[in-house]
């Protein structure tokens, strides 16, 4: 029987095994702090008696979780841990510095079934969708790591979120607890390739939690070709639920859209662009696609995005380029897993 990984234990969970095994109320409160502070080994937990330790240890499955590679960028100084899971799988996370301090992208699956034509993800495979303790892991390790407080937290990394929905909010829940981390919802950012339905149940749940779409084409036919499975769901639909889910928050929604030279960058696609979202409220973060080994696309020339980028903001559309942080390091998602389990430099 596989153990629970002590990250997934809520403190419920910790309250309820120190009553099952007779450890007085406090023992819990101090496995609770422990854990919210990334320790994951019993033998630094300090002010536990040993026998208490080693029912842990016992009962939980303790240090599965560990970096096993780390880069840190010589251009901004953004860090990359490669973390392996207790079955092998490997998953990335990263770290960026910004003024206002530091941003963790985090994964939430071990590789991804959207099989998006241009991301290095899809070409390596998928393994499984994370655990919620997995995906806390990565925020309260790779703080650890760093030795400074993470300030804000985006899901997007490897793997699409909603199609992990449950652990999702299970992270959530627990990040923002204020018997954990007490992260405020607005520091949290999740991104979806546009799984609908989960989008509308997202929106009915009124969180304060940030919206990303990965949007990355104007109209069906270019999304499918880029897109292929989350093309499943037609842009009228998919653009229907974000403007229901800015109409019940309140809250503007974030358009991620990767620019690849000559193929979604002209003149045309950002006229059907900006007609697609006229009068939302929203923001178009525009990104310098990466390009990696076996990629059909190529990176989109400076110039033309910037004409693009103008075009945007001349139909009323606000748009920005994202900024690119740690291009030494294969910081872009996906593209360090993929070397390492296919044995590239």
């Amino acid at each position: 029987m596989n153990k629970k990984f002590c990250l997934d234990l809520t403190k419920d969970d910790i309250l309820s095994w120190c009553a099952s095994k007779g450890f007085p109320k406090f023992r819990a409160d101090q496995i609770l702090k422990w854990l919210s502070q990334g320790v994951t080994e019993t033998a630094e937990m300090t002010n536990l008696p040993l026998n208490i330790r080693n029912e842990l240890e016992e009962d939980f499955s303790f240090g599965s979780m560990r970096v096993v590679e780390k880069y840190v960028s010589a251009i901004d100084g953004t860090t990359k841990f490669v973390y392996s899971l207790c079955d092998g799988n490997i998953i990335e996370t990263v770290v960026m510095r910004y003024k206002t301090g530091l941003s963790v992208c985090i994964s939430s699956q071990a590789g991804c079934k959207m099989g998006c034509t241009f991301c290095a993800s899809a070409h390596a495979g998928f393994g499984r969708s994370l655990t919620s303790g997995e995906m806390l892991g990565q925020v309260i390790l790779s703080q650890r790591h760093m030795n400074e407080k993470i300030r804000t937290v985006v899901v997007m990394g490897i793997g699409e979120p909603f199609d992990n929905y449950d652990n999702l909010w299970g992270f959530i829940n627990t990040i923002t607890s204020p018997d954990g981390i007490n992260m405020g919802a607005r520091h949290i950012t999740v991104s979806t390739c546009g799984l609908i339905p989960k989008i509308k149940d997202f929106t009915e749940r009124k969180s304060q939690i940030n919206l990303a779409i990965s949007l990355h084409a104007p109209n069906d036919e270019l999304r499918k070709e880029l897109m292929p499975v989350p093309a499943h769901y037609p842009l009228k639909e998919l653009i229907g639920a974000c403007r229901e889910y800015v109409k019940v928050t309140g809250r503007r929604i974030t358009f991620e859209y990767s620019l690849f030279d000559e193929v979604n960058d002209t003149i045309a696609c950002a006229d059907e662009l900006a007609a697609l979202l006229k009068g939302m409220n929203c923001h178009v973060n525009l990104i310098a696609a990466n390009e990696f080994a076996g990629s059909p696309y190529k990176r989109c020339r400076k110039k033309r995005i910037e004409v693009f980028r103008k075009a945007l903001e001349q139909r009323g559309i606000n748009a920005t380029l994202r900024r690119e942080m740690g291009s030494d390091i294969m910081a872009a998602c996906g593209q360090l897993r993929r070397g390492i389990e296919q044995g590239e430099e």
